[in-house]
């Protein structure tokens, strides 16, 4: 039996990848000789499968179908075909090609995302590059370093080249919070830097007065932290960052608060408060539901109507800091908010004109589930696009594993998945807050992560920066990756391979929109294809600590059409490639 499908292909499917409601489908399998039946066998997420019968049309010498959905959600298919009296089943293979099975127990279905509308897209967001700031490790910009809204029982680094570290009690619970000084100053004096590095954006880490150095543990939404500064220095931040063509992303922590919130102090104070119905108390006031169990986060009752008011009502959180200038939101724990809830902050941004609404999400955010529900991040009602973190888990497989092959299969099934507009929407890392450094990740060898900044800027999705790793900064897990940006001590070579990427990026819209390809060599070599129109760009990078020259033959180019794949290999035949090195081609 031989039979051929390549869902990458609009041959066998159009349109490619997610479809909108209502959108006509088409889905074509060839088959070679006679047919006795060919079935596209269509289910939506949790509900019984739907067979829709294929004919043969003579003309492309294919059997062919076209269905259109009418309702948005999560969608798998595959093909049964039945020949000789035999049936077969046409399931996912590598890279979006069908691959014959005849077990009916455990096939591997092709995923079909459908979506409501499309998200709104924004050229400045989607064009550029962001920068995101831990504020209380990136500068301190006030005369002679002055830290300024001390907080009790907590202490200062004596240098900003300490180590940061946790003081625990004997519970494991931290007693004293560290700080640097960072301010809202500090990020107005390295704006020069920042333009000069090519930055169209920042994403700040929590403003809002807290307890602790992270921000995640809100005391007051409506206050920012004194120990950045004040209203008025914020507002000339966001100002000065306008005037310089920088634009502001905010993050929102709305499942839960401090356990020193106002809002949380109130409730346990008093049951007749407002606040008591914001909380979720199993026995009160010393036993409540808080985040991952952590009882200095308490988590907030979303369902609550004053609560929902609060956030995204008239003159809530969302509204009074949107009008100040802010350009987008990024949320916290995006996961742990109801969808209604979602789809209620996108509404109140969408009427202050904030269009981009970034949650974060870990995995692939088309198939996520929760607690067994599944969750309708691509129907274009709530979120804009997810924190990409499986693009990092990616460029770090392809340079620390030796199957690339399956990492670059796995990525293809995202883009695959994701209707375009919200992959260029995403917001793709090497590394965050919350993850180890990518310098120490790649065991402090730059010109591998000279590599993966490559990498990151040819995805699709918008690149984001976590401060200091442009300039060789290490660490490991939390607090680890939170130290101070070493200015002085920059890696010159990093900082400057890191703006030449960048400056390239902006360059080149085919970065932005255009189709992706990928390339596979041997365990060494491998490589990225980006390609719109009469534009085609080439990165292929060697991890391997010998250099290598490239023969025709054994260059893979998957994801692309014939036509392209035939003219990267003609361009990269004969090339070498440098050892823990890469090629940038525009051909």
């Amino acid at each position: 039996m031989e039979a051929e499908f390549n869902s990458w292909d609009k041959k066998f499917k159009n349109p490619f990848g997610a479809v909108q409601e209502n959108t006509p489908t088409k889905w074509a399998i060839k088959v070679k000789g006679q047919v006795q039946e060919a079935i596209l066998w269509l289910t939506k997420n949790s509900e019984t499968p739907v067979a829709y019968h294929m004919q043969f049309n003579p003309q492309i010498e294919m059997y062919e179908t076209e269905v259109t959905i009418t309702s948005s959600g999560l969608y798998f298919y595959y093909f049964m075909i039945k020949q000789d009296d035999q049936v077969y089943y046409l399931e996912r293979g590598s890279f979006g090609h069908g691959k014959i099975t005849q077990n009916a127990q455990n096939i591997q279905s092709f995923q079909l995302t459908c979506y409501a509308q499309p998200v709104p897209e924004e050229s400045w967001y989607q064009n550029g590059v962001v920068y995101q700031i831990f504020p209380d490790r990136f500068n301190n910009g006030l005369p002679n370093g002055e830290v300024l809204g001390k907080k009790k029982n907590t202490f200062i680094y004596a240098t900003h080249e300490d180590t940061p570290y946790y003081i625990k009690d004997e519970q494991g619970n931290i007693a004293r919070w560290d700080f640097y000084g960072g301010n809202f100053a500090g990020i107005i004096e390295k704006i020069p830097y920042l333009k000069r590095l090519g930055i169209s954006a920042i994403y700040l880490n929590p403003i809002f007065l807290a307890t602790s150095n992270h921000r995640y543990d809100t005391v007051d939404f409506m206050k920012i932290d004194p120990m950045l500064g004040s209203l008025t220095a914020f507002k000339e931040l966001v100002w000065l960052l306008h005037k310089n063509g920088i634009h502001l992303i905010l993050d929102g922590v709305f499942n839960h608060v401090g356990k020193d919130s106002i809002y949380f102090q109130e409730a346990i104070k008093d049951q007749k408060s407002p606040y008591y119905y914001w909380f979720n108390f199993m026995e009160y006031p010393s036993q409540y539901r808080s985040w991952w169990g952590i009882k200095t986060l308490p988590e907030v009752n979303k369902s609550n109507p004053a609560y929902q008011n609060f956030i995204y009502g008239d003159g809530g959180v969302l509204s009074k800091w949107t009008k100040l200038g802010i350009d987008g939101w990024r949320l916290d724990v995006a996961d742990e908010l109801p969808m209604d809830f979602l789809k209620h902050i996108r509404q109140r941004l969408d009427k202050e004109k904030c269009p981009v609404v970034i949650g974060e999400v870990w995995e692939d955010a088309s198939h996520k589930f929760v607690n067994g529900v599944f969750r309708p991040y691509m129907s274009g009602d709530n979120l804009t696009g997810v924190m990409n973190y499986p693009a990092r888990s990616f460029i770090i497989s392809l340079l620390t594993k030796d199957d690339q092959i399956a990492a670059q299969d796995k990525f293809s099934q995202l883009v695959e998945n994701y209707p375009g507009t919200f992959l260029k929407n995403c917001l793709n890392n090497i590394g965050t807050h919350d993850t180890e450094r990518i310098k120490t990740v790649l065991d402090g060898n730059e010109k591998l992560v000279a590599i993966a900044f490559g990498l990151l800027m040819m995805l699709p999705g918008v690149p984001c920066i976590y401060y200091g790793d442009e300039a060789g900064l290490i660490g490991k897990k939390d607090p680890d990756n939170r130290r101070f940006f070493p200015w002085g001590r920059e890696s010159e070579f990093l900082e400057n391979t890191v703006r030449d990427l960048i400056h390239f990026r902006k360059k080149h819209l085919t970065l932005v929109d255009g189709k992706i390809g990928f390339i596979h060599v041997n365990s060494d070599i491998n490589g990225l294809v980006r390609q719109k129109g009469e534009e085609t760009i080439i990165f292929v990078f060697n991890k391997g600590k010998s250099e290598a020259t490239l023969s025709e033959s054994e260059i893979q180019v998957k994801c692309l059409p014939a036509n392209i794949q035939k003219k990267v290999q003609r361009e990269l035949a004969d090339k070498t490639v440098k050892s823990e090195s890469y090629l940038l081609k525009l051909i």
